[in-house]
């Protein structure tokens, strides 16, 4: 069962609810695990010209002092019987979340998830960014989220049809998402939906006639492979509750679903429905090649939904964001 060691949750001192904070603490409880709660500030060249150059430095000096004083403030707050580590960054916001991820190697990051400005997106730019290039998981958390994950989505992809090298890094992939996800629903006593959408070419095909094939034919393939869909899934959910074990297996209240589609619509049409929390999504193009960056069906996946997520990476993945020597 998946556990966490070093957690690192990223805040904003000056926001009084940091909903991201909430689900770290209980996390780091949950797992017995290291919390490192940093805030970022943004000092870009433009910003170091507005003042004396030869103060900036001191200037900036005293600034971070003071915003780790509002930041030790927030941790003090919680009344937590952790020992919780903080720091002040400076930098850009997503580099520097990578930076501390690459020096220390926490293996999953936490944060309130910003808004999309005009767009009426969830997710901002450094939560994209970090989306397409954080190297460990990453949940973003909606910044009204409950204080515990009660639905759970899980969305897993079951199809063979990639080449063999792809298709074993796809289904560990799957297999981390299931993990990942079976994990959180036993922490925070929540149902899970496990969800694959699967494209049915033919039915397209049948519905706008662009097949000679008979209406019968069609019917027993749209069929047979909804057959086989279904025993991929169970299969996939024997080797999960193989890994959790019985009595786990037995706590989790897991649901199967099979839909027909594409799965960047409805994705984002099932969350709504069930009313989902957070959804737990792979969340690259390609898997299994180094620094590849996320696909458009993730990411039109999330530009739709109003939910927080659990983003996943494949084992291999390697960020394109470097330490700087």
């Amino acid at each position: 069962m998946q556990q966490f060691n070093k957690i690192l949750c990223v805040v904003s001192a000056d926001d009084k609810k940091n909903s991201a904070l909430t689900h770290a603490v209980k996390l780091a409880e949950n797992n017995q695990a290291s919390l490192t709660v940093i805030d970022i500030m943004d000092w870009t060249p433009l910003n170091i010209r507005k003042f004396d150059r030869s103060k900036s430095s001191d200037y900036m000096q005293v600034i971070v002092a003071q915003q780790q004083n509002k930041l030790d403030e927030v941790i003090s707050a919680l009344n937590s019987k952790l020992t919780i580590q903080s720091k002040v960054l400076v930098g850009v916001s997503f580099l520097e979340i990578i930076y501390e991820v690459l020096r220390n190697g926490h293996d999953i990051v936490l944060k309130t998830a910003q808004s999309g400005g005009l767009l009426d997106r969830l997710f901002g730019t450094d939560d994209m960014q970090l989306l397409r290039k954080c190297p460990c998981p990453l949940m973003l958390v909606k910044p009204k989220a409950h204080k515990n994950h009660l639905q759970i989505l899980a969305s897993v992809d079951v199809d063979d049809n990639y080449p063999s090298q792809e298709l074993s890094t796809r289904q560990a992939l799957n297999f981390q998402i299931l993990e990942l996800a079976s994990w959180l629903a036993i922490s925070e006593s929540a149902e899970l939906d496990i969800v694959h959408v699967w494209d049915a070419a033919s039915d397209d095909a049948m519905r706008f006639g662009f097949t000679d094939e008979s209406k019968e034919k069609i019917d027993s393939d749209l069929e047979a492979s909804e057959q086989r869909y279904i025993q991929k899934m169970n299969d996939l959910m024997d080797k999960i509750r193989a890994k959790v074990g019985s009595d786990a297996s037995t706590y989790i209240k897991s649901k199967t679903h099979l839909l027909v589609g594409r799965p960047r619509k409805q994705i984002p049409i099932f969350a709504e429905q069930i009313a989902a929390d957070i959804i737990v999504m792979g969340t690259v193009a390609r898997t299994g090649l180094p620094g590849f960056l996320m696909g458009n069906s993730a990411e039109n996946i999330l530009n739709q939904i109003d939910c927080s997520v659990l983003a996943v990476k494949p084992e291999g993945f390697v960020s394109p964001v470097k330490l700087i020597a």
